[in-house]
């Protein structure tokens, strides 16, 4: 119960983002969340789309570096607390945070984020059972 994450190593310059999402417009790819790492020198560009098999071979046609990462999405109630419980319940069980990122959806009420943890399969049955809604590849399209 993994999402696909694309990740992009961008040159940070102005206007590298602004072709990035030039390449997407162009071969009408929907980003459904986007988050950027930064250093001096690069960047690393952490998005999730409507398709990703088809944005890594665009991108990569394009000339950018990319990977693919399986990750969690999870929804959440969109109230005070919400993400504490989750990030509680995954330093209970000893899983390691490498990083999160928020995205909202079109249904009221609920924010998504997404999780890179060091052990999908343990993120998801603890998750699991504590009734926190992971969301599916296929899912996303909805949202």
């Amino acid at each position: 119960m993994t999402v696909k994450q694309i990740s992009v190593f961008l040159e940070n310059k102005a206007g590298r983002l602004a072709e990035f999402t030039k390449v997407l417009r162009q071969n009408e790819i929907d980003m459904r969340a986007l988050s950027i790492a930064e250093t001096p020198d690069f960047g690393i560009l952490r998005v999730i789309v409507d398709d990703p098999y088809k944005t890594a071979c665009v991108l990569k046609d394009a000339g950018y570096v990319v990977s693919i990462t399986p990750v969690l999405a999870a929804a959440v109630p969109d109230e005070t607390g919400s993400l504490y419980e989750i990030l509680n319940i995954l330093g209970k069980h000893n899983i390691n945070l490498e990083y999160t990122y928020a995205f909202i959806g079109r249904r009221k009420g609920t924010a998504y984020m997404i999780f890179r943890v060091g052990d999908n399969d343990k993120a998801i049955e603890v998750l699991s059972q504590n009734n926190i809604k992971l969301i599916c590849q296929h899912e996303l399209y909805d949202l």
